[in-house]
C-alpha cells in the first residue's frame, strides 16, 4: 500500500471573490488487480499493455487505487509531478525477491494483456481471488509466472549432453572396477 499526503490548499474562487482553504487528504493507494479491473472497464483498454496513458486516465487509475473513502473527488486534480513520481515508482516496484529469465514472463509489452487474462491464469493455476486480487499487481504477476515455470514440462536434454552423462557414468563404473 502506498500512503499519500495531498496537503492542505488555498483556493481562490473568481465567482464568489473568496479565497477557500481545501482541507489535506490522506489517500492510501493499491496497485492490484481490483483497481486494474475497475479502471479496464471504465476505460475500455489495458492499462499494462498501454504505452501512453493521457493525464485524465492516470489520474482516474489513482482513483481507482484508492482504498479508503474520500469525500471529495477534487483531490486527485491536486496532485503534483512528485505525488506523479511516486505512484509510478510505487507501480512500477516488483514487489518480490523473485527474478525469472526475461523469457519466462507472462506479461510481455509487446503482447496486450488484461485483467480477465490474470484471472484467467489465477484460475488455471489454482490461485485464490480472495486476499490474492489485492495483492500488489506486479506480486501477483510474479506469482503466476513462478506458477507457469513450476508447471511447464522440463527442456529434454540434447543428444550430446545425454552422450556425455553416459559417458562420465561409464567412466565412473570401470574407476570402481579397477579398484
Amino acid at each position: 500500500m502506498l500512503p499519500l499526503t495531498i496537503p492542505e490548499t488555498e483556493m481562490f474562487n473568481s465567482e464568489t471573490q473568496e479565497f477557500t482553504t481545501l482541507p489535506a487528504v490522506q489517500l492510501q493507494l493499491e496497485h492490484s488487480l481490483i483497481s486494474l479491473s475497475k479502471w479496464e472497464a471504465k476505460w475500455k483498454k489495458s492499462f499494462l499493455s498501454t504505452m501512453e496513458i493521457t493525464a485524465e486516465e492516470f489520474r482516474d487509475y489513482v482513483r481507482c487505487m484508492t482504498i479508503n473513502k474520500i469525500a471529495d473527488d477534487s483531490c486527485y486534480d491536486r496532485l503534483t509531478t512528485l505525488h506523479e513520481k511516486l505512484i509510478r515508482a510505487y507501480i512500477e516496484d516488483p514487489m518480490s525477491a523473485t527474478r525469472l529469465p526475461n523469457s519466462k514472463s507472462m506479461t510481455r509489452r509487446n503482447r496486450i494483456v488484461t485483467s480477465e487474462q490474470i484471472y484467467g491464469w489465477m484460475i488455471d493455476f489454482n490461485i485464490p481471488f480472495n486476499p490474492c486480487e489485492k495483492w500488489h499487481l506486479n506480486r501477483l504477476i510474479m506469482l503466476i509466472n513462478v506458477c507457469g515455470i513450476q508447471q511447464s514440462p522440463s527442456k529434454k536434454r540434447s543428444t550430446k549432453d545425454r552422450y556425455a552423462a553416459q559417458n562420465a557414468q561409464y567412466n565412473r563404473m570401470r574407476n570402481k572396477a579397477k579398484r
